[in-house]
């Protein structure tokens, strides 16, 4: 079989383009010389960058498979088709659009379905972990819809789902959002479909977080209980930058059309192509080991930072994800993120429930991907005490995360 050889080879770059290749081998080395615990950020498998750097990048397909407006589609038609199937047969849904060009998209598309201008929105508020999606005035979301905001509560961290009951009935919501960008615990998918039941509501996932180890069997998943599931394909999924819906088929055409023509034009195919890669990939037993071990870390690291003198949000976590206080070693957020980058631990900052500051939130996602286990989290959480407590300056810290992270690159030789 012959193998195309794409111009977007490095080689060709380098001879085309050499200032842009040194942009993109300079990103490449900051990826494989520091600690990437962006919780939202991961490595994608070489399968799914061939796929993005495919010729199918060159083809306009607006539409769906078999009723496009550009000719020439008969290829990237099978792709999608693939995707699709792949969804599916993944998540356990009987619909599914891969079009979305990024989560927002995707719940800017959920929300085009299901909901007029001025309709109430109920979802988790901006300074307990909601997305900006879910309500922010600078958002979309927040412009077009009454949102009301649920919390958590302020010993245990989590949901409070006395509140989520009460605002529902007495605001009569036209959809309830479950889902977040800092909640380390699983959402109650059950408890959320009972309620929006009770009031006669849509009951919209954003499982843009979760849904990698909802396809590794390591997350409850929210197909079963949601109308409408929106998503991501790259954090802990492991795929190219991208969205996706997922949906029953009553609503399948609504959601289709919300999607194109209502808020995009021609789909992405070659990232459409990458996803149906990476679903494939995590239909495997090696990715629902890869889930699972994605959150065995993650409670290791909890842990660890915990022991360290680091306040955890909720006391621990059920995901990849986890949310921390660095007050107790004296500094606030956004100072020891500072303070970490330069010792080349990157990581965000994020709102902490029922406080002014600001926390730490991490990933063990791209970490788990290279290979790394409960021993390196936790001399992980020891580096980033040591680090924002000032106790290791940013020179050696830099030249340990070096060592720890050489013994576990990203893309091998």
């Amino acid at each position: 079989m012959s193998v195309i050889h794409a111009p977007q080879t490095a080689d060709v770059l380098a001879r085309q383009d050499p200032e842009l290749a040194e942009i993109l081998l300079g990103e490449l080395d900051r990826q494989s010389t520091s600690l990437q615990l962006v919780a939202a950020e991961n490595f994608t498998s070489p399968a799914v960058l061939a796929a993005l750097g495919s010729p199918l990048a060159n083809k306009y397909a607006e539409g769906y498979p078999g009723a496009r407006h550009h000719g020439g589609c008969e290829i990237v038609d099978v792709a999608e088709r693939l995707a699709v199937d792949r969804a599916k047969s993944l998540f356990g849904a009987e619909h599914a659009n891969v079009q979305s060009h990024s989560g927002s998209s995707a719940v800017l598309a959920a929300y085009a379905a299901l909901l007029r201008p001025g309709d109430t929105v109920l979802a988790l508020g901006l300074p307990y972990g909601g997305h900006l999606t879910h309500g922010s005035p600078a958002n979309f979301s927040g412009r077009w819809f009454d949102f009301v905001g649920y919390g958590v509560d302020a010993e245990t961290g989590l949901i409070d789902h006395d509140q989520v009951r009460t605002l529902a009935l007495n605001h009569r919501p036209k959809a309830i959002v479950c889902g977040s960008i800092a909640y380390p615990r699983h959402i109650d998918y059950a408890f959320f479909r009972e309620v929006a039941d009770e009031v006669g509501a849509y009951l919209i996932a954003d499982a843009a977080h979760p849904i990698g180890l909802v396809a590794g069997g390591a997350a409850p998943s929210p197909v079963p209980y949601a109308d409408v599931v929106c998503a991501t394909t790259h954090k802990v999924l492991r795929g190219p930058r991208g969205g996706m819906i997922l949906c029953g088929s009553e609503l399948a055409e609504r959601v289709d059309r919300a999607v194109f023509p209502f808020t995009q034009g021609g789909a992405q195919m070659h990232t459409i192509a990458a996803k149906a890669v990476a679903f494939g990939e995590a239909a495997t037993p090696a990715f629902a080991v890869y889930a699972h071990q994605v959150v065995a870390n993650a409670r290791v690291l909890a842990a660890g930072l915990a022991g360290q003198g680091l306040v955890v949000t909720t006391g621990g976590t059920d995901t990849h994800l986890v949310t921390a206080d660095p007050a107790p070693l004296g500094v606030d957020g956004r100072t020891a993120r500072g303070r970490l980058a330069a010792a080349g631990i990157v990581l965000d900052c994020c709102a902490l429930p029922h406080a002014d500051s600001r926390g730490l939130r991490l990933g063990t996602a791209a970490v788990t991907t290279q290979g790394m286990g409960e021993r390196e989290m936790v001399r992980i959480a020891a580096l980033i005490a040591g680090v924002v407590r000032g106790e290791v300056e940013s020179v050696r810290a830099r030249e340990e995360v070096r060592d720890l992270v050489g013994g576990f690159p990203p893309y091998p030789a």
